[in-house]
């Protein structure tokens, strides 16, 4: 019997299921999804697994941590209480990380490490892509709702707002993107 391609904590399995449609590519890479009490400046982080660093493209695996809460002006809430679409949004920039990983080589992934580390304007670049990812496979609904989730929410601490505005696609953006695609196809 062979190991189960996903891990997922039963409180999240509708979501990250719903999340895992959009990305038929994934279906046989191992992704464990796994929560961790906090994470810091993010609510998930997708990563490949130290093995899966070093092992060939198709013997890879992931691990995207889910922080167990995050905190609005002050107050801490559980991730699992956020509107199910929001949540679905962030899985799926997650699953848009793990598109973008599994398009680099072990030695590339390395180095994407570092420059995310160090470099402000790598991490913009790598979490446009990731949003990208999730919107070019039929997510911009879902990832325009965790936007505006974020954006909207007058509680939510500005720091957090403004790394969301200066890192990633705003909706507008997004919006843009889905309209381009459809133009694409329609000619």
């Amino acid at each position: 019997m062979s190991e189960p391609k996903k891990t997922i904590p039963e409180i999240i399995r509708p979501e990250v299921e719903i999340a895992l449609t959009h990305f038929p590519e994934l279906e046989d890479v191992p992704i464990e999804f796994k929560f961790k009490k906090n994470i810091k400046k993010s609510v998930m982080q997708a990563q490949p697994t130290l093995q899966g660093i070093f092992s060939s493209k198709e013997n890879r695996s992931y691990r995207i941590l889910i922080s167990e809460k995050f905190k609005i002006t002050g107050q801490e809430y559980q991730t699992t209480n956020v509107p199910q679409d929001v949540l679905i949004g962030w899985i799926g920039h997650e699953l848009g990380h793990v598109m973008d990983y599994q398009n680099r080589s072990g030695i590339n992934l390395v180095a994407f490490g570092f420059r995310y580390a160090f470099l402000k304007d790598y991490v913009k670049k790598a979490e446009r892509a990731a949003d990208s990812f999730a919107v070019l496979r039929g997510m911009s609904n879902y990832i325009i709702k965790t936007k505006r989730f974020i954006l909207e929410n007058a509680d939510i601490d500005p720091l957090y707002k403004e790394r969301i505005k200066e890192y990633y696609l705003s909706p507008d953006e997004i919006m843009e993107m889905v309209e381009a695609t459809e133009e694409k196809t329609k000619n």
